[in-house]
């Protein structure tokens, strides 16, 4: 098997590789060294034109292929995925900076994902609608937007590729796919396979380069009939008000401050490695990372204790040492996260463990674990999305105040509750605003085909799983007089 190369300089646009029109290049940098990894193409409007062009030319093809026909070119796809796992392990681990075991986990995950909408896509079905007489017929039928627009950032971008791309494909849409030019190859290796699979030209074309020109130009297209972002809540915001110049729907995946919630009576054994692996696994660059543990206060000395003795283990090193935990994905997130490092302590937050950067003898872009004690809600560090390895801990008496401190935040994407009484953990299921609810486990482990719900500020959505065919499809509604003949 040859190595899995990705054309460098170049983006996929109807079905080939080419350079950017005008704009030059990027670097692409290894966050464990600052070293050029590869250079992508800085493509701009009229790259963004070309692609926006070929996707809208391919899809009345592809929306009349026949949708077992659209399903076994995706399951060609997932294959020729699988085969490359390891290659697209390697890219993602060494681009984000992740361990290699965490790049391998993504690239399984991105490929079942498309297995899983490779066997769903001849499965989309409308519904029949009761009449008040026999004389009528009522039904709906799922139709595909068009050209879709997908947008993302840099944290786990060979996942969120198929998470987006394989259902709008399922579902006859055509795609262009602009990811973060921090973090791009996975997405390139990601198209290429797509592309061996036999995707018709210009049915999913990748243009790179910067938010501001690439992004901006796609996500304000006039041609553009449907937007997915995934990103932060700001730039989410950003992407809405561009979207409703064209009167375009939206599908947004934006930040989270998810809680774990530790009641005396859970089983600490396994929850205590659940939530250090929850704010460490990608260096906590994740929008659902368990960034807050609310901790009942009779065994609030024990589980900091504990969490923190976890979070000192954590082993520190760069992608191919595939140890616990990389660097931060760049400079400039790192010293983001540090500037809330070092304004907590004086507004009253204790140090537990960590708070600076790692000794890591490496010129990458490493924080240490960091626990925090003693904060509220009124810092920083406690309402907004550090997007680091920083854990802050609040303690609670009785269900009543969990509950209210899980929802007393903007954002609702992700709650798990760590306890021994079913009754509890459903009434906190009920009543927490959360998109997801984790029941003495961290997210989904174990369910195929669960939703990537949010509320609030965390957007809204029902990516992922069952849902996602629904979301890149509108409902048309037909009803019919049956005359006498």
């Amino acid at each position: 098997m040859s190595a899995l190369e990705i054309p460098v300089a170049r983006q996929l646009i109807d079905g080939a590789w080419v350079p950017a029109a005008d704009q030059g290049e990027l670097p692409v940098l290894d966050p464990a060294n600052s070293k050029v990894i590869q250079r992508i193409a800085r493509g701009g409007q009229a790259d963004v034109d070309a692609a926006v062009a070929a996707a809208r030319r391919a899809f009345p093809g592809w929306a009349a292929t026949s949708p077992t026909e659209r399903g076994a070119l995706l399951g060609r796809w997932a294959a020729l995925v699988m085969e490359r796992v390891e290659d697209l392990a390697r890219v993602e681990a060494r681009d984000v900076g992740k361990p290699l075991s965490g790049g391998r986990m993504n690239a399984f995950i991105a490929q079942g994902i498309i297995e899983y909408f490779a066997g769903a896509a001849d499965k989309l079905t409308g519904v029949t609608l009761p009449t008040r007489t026999p004389d009528y017929l009522g039904f709906t039928i799922p139709e595909p937007w068009g050209v879709c627009a997908v947008t993302l950032p840099w944290n786990v971008p060979t996942l969120l590729s198929a998470a987006n791309v394989a259902p709008a494909l399922a579902a006859g849409n055509t795609v262009v796919l602009k990811p973060s030019e921090v973090a791009p190859l996975g997405p390139l290796a990601l198209a290429e396979l797509a592309r061996e699979a036999g995707l018709p030209p210009g049915v999913f074309n990748v243009v790179t380069g910067l938010g501001a020109e690439a992004g901006q130009a796609l996500t304000s297209h006039t041609d553009i009939d449907h937007i997915s972002f995934v990103g932060s809540t700001a730039t989410g915001s950003a992407v809405m008000r561009a979207a409703s110049e064209n009167l375009v729907p939206v599908k947004l995946e934006l930040g989270g401050k998810s809680p774990n919630v530790v009641f005396a009576d859970a089983d600490l054994d396994v929850a205590i490695p659940a939530i250090v692996g929850s704010i460490t696994e990608n260096a906590g660059q994740n929008c659902y990372a368990g960034s807050r543990l609310l901790v009942e206060e009779s065994i609030r000395d024990e589980v900091t204790e504990r969490v923190a003795a976890g979070m000192r283990a954590v082993r520190l090193g760069t992608w191919d040492m595939d140890l616990d935990m990389g660097p931060l994905v760049s400079r400039e997130q790192r010293e983001r996260v540090l500037g809330f490092l070092e304004e907590a302590p004086g507004e009253g937050a204790r140090v537990v463990t960590g708070g600076a950067k790692a000794e890591v003898p490496d010129e990458g872009w490493f924080v240490a674990p960091t626990v925090l004690d003693r904060v509220d809600r009124g810092m920083r560090v406690v309402r907004e999305e550090v997007f680091g390895p920083v854990l802050a801990i609040q303690g609670f008496t009785g269900t009543a105040q969990a509950v209210e401190m899980m929802n007393d935040t903007d954002f609702g994407l992700l709650a798990c509750i760590w306890t021994d009484d079913v009754s509890r953990a459903l009434r906190a299921a009920k009543e927490v605003r959360a998109g997801q609810v984790a029941v003495n486990q961290f997210h989904d482990a174990g369910v195929i085909g669960f939703p990537f719900n949010m509320q609030k500020d965390s957007g809204f959505s029902a990516g992922g799983g069952y849902a996602a065919l629904r979301e890149y499809t509108q409902e048309k509604a037909v009803a019919v007089r049956l005359l006498d003949r």
